[in-house]
């Protein structure tokens, strides 16, 4: 299901792109997460509180706007039936144009005849608890840093995740949640440092009580996010940070 969600995010995303101003940073593509609804959303599209959103809960897509709520199940659609329901939908609510060209490349593939399927609901509620964990616990760092950097979804690498200093303006910090790759084959929690816009390496940092210090490619720390509370995934950030910043 996490490919799956992964595919159907893309649809919100191209909805930035073809409603939003442009932003250098792409933050006009990214998400947030309604923990309360567990689902996906976009900025807001227009005056009138248009948002496209992407349902754990349904499997659905939900197009929201102040005048109601309408409901696209994905569950047996193509994407090209899911691309007539988007141009025809955005058509109705925004008189614009809904076009699906991504700028940038996906690990999976989409064509027209792809088909989604409700495969696993059990797989959808632990999505949603690792996105509830993400949040929630990011939440807290920016709490106790005083800080209220923007959580968000970002729909290349789907990854939730905030990019700020935390103890002083010379370090910015890029933590969060990614999805199974190269670095792990599970969910991870990760966190690095930057200073004048480069990499800190962790070569002389401190072992970690949880987590491990990664010095390749990516340099920072990873935890596994399986079976992992919230006051942990915190605790392993605020480690980290001390260690950047000592």
């Amino acid at each position: 299901m996490k490919e799956q969600m992964h595919l159907a995010a893309q649809y919100l995303a191209a909805a930035g792109i073809s409603f939003l101003e442009k932003k250098d940073d792409d933050s006009h593509t990214n998400l947030g997460f309604n923990i309360k609804d567990a689902s996906l959303e976009t900025h807001l599209l227009s005056k009138n509180e248009d948002q496209l959103c992407l349902s754990y809960n349904d499997f659905s897509l939900q197009w929201k706007s102040k005048t109601g709520t309408v409901t696209f199940e994905l569950d047996g659609a193509t994407h090209q039936e899911v691309l007539s329901w988007l141009a025809d939908t955005s058509k109705a609510h925004l008189n614009k144009e809904y076009t699906y060209n991504l700028h940038y490349d996906l690990p999976y593939s989409i064509d027209n005849s792809y088909t989604f399927q409700l495969e696993s609901t059990e797989d959808l509620k632990k999505l949603v608890q690792l996105r509830t964990l993400a949040q929630l616990s990011l939440e807290q760092i920016n709490s106790e840093f005083n800080k209220d950097a923007s959580i968000r979804v970002w729909p290349h690498h789907f990854d939730t995740g905030i990019f700020t200093p935390l103890v002083d303006d010379a370090i910015s910090f890029g933590l969060g949640l990614a999805i199974p790759d190269n670095l792990s084959d599970v969910h991870y929690l990760y966190i690095s440092g930057y200073k004048d816009g480069n990499s800190i390496e962790p070569s002389n940092f401190n072992t970690l009580k949880n987590g491990t210090w990664i010095n390749k490619d990516f340099k920072g720390a990873i935890l596994p996010a399986t079976q992992v509370a919230k006051h942990e995934a915190v605790s392993f950030f605020k480690e980290a940070i001390n260690q950047f910043n000592r």
